[in-house]
């Protein structure tokens, strides 16, 4: 939902001015962003997981050494937690969106719900074009 209002107020700000592919893609990239922080407190941690991490690289004793190895095992530890909760939530979600499919008779949304929950189906992903229609394959 909060994804859904950000993309709003994007959409509303690009019909009243002219703006650049980029300066679209700069909007958009910083919802998701905003949005994935807001919602899931996961990225946070992972970041404080990779700064133990670096910390036990950097440590000059053996002594620091052994704190910043108990530190990062105690992040690594929140983290698989905090990613299994998010993953719980996003199985019930699509559950919900399935059941809320079958009671509207929805069949193709329940279907592509069901494979989804099975993890064995994604759709097709259709590749950004170049303006002459080419597909990019290259990192720009």
């Amino acid at each position: 939902m909060a994804l859904n209002s950000r993309f709003q107020a994007l959409q509303d700000q690009l019909k009243e001015e002219e703006t650049t592919m980029k300066d679209n893609w700069k909007g958009i990239k910083e919802a998701l962003t905003s949005t994935c922080q807001e919602v899931l407190e996961t990225l946070d941690k992972i970041k404080e997981k990779k700064n133990r991490k670096t910390a036990i690289n950097n440590s000059q004793t053996r002594a620091e050494k052994v704190q910043a190895q108990a530190e990062y095992i105690e992040s690594n530890k929140q983290v698989k937690k905090s990613i299994r909760a998010d993953k719980q939530k996003y199985v019930e979600e699509l559950a919900m969106t399935a059941e809320k499919a079958a009671r509207e008779g929805n069949v193709k949304q329940l279907y592509d719900m069901t494979k989804k929950l099975e993890g064995k189906y994604s759709k097709p992903e259709r590749p950004v074009k170049e303006k002459g229609g080419r597909p990019i394959t290259e990192i720009q």
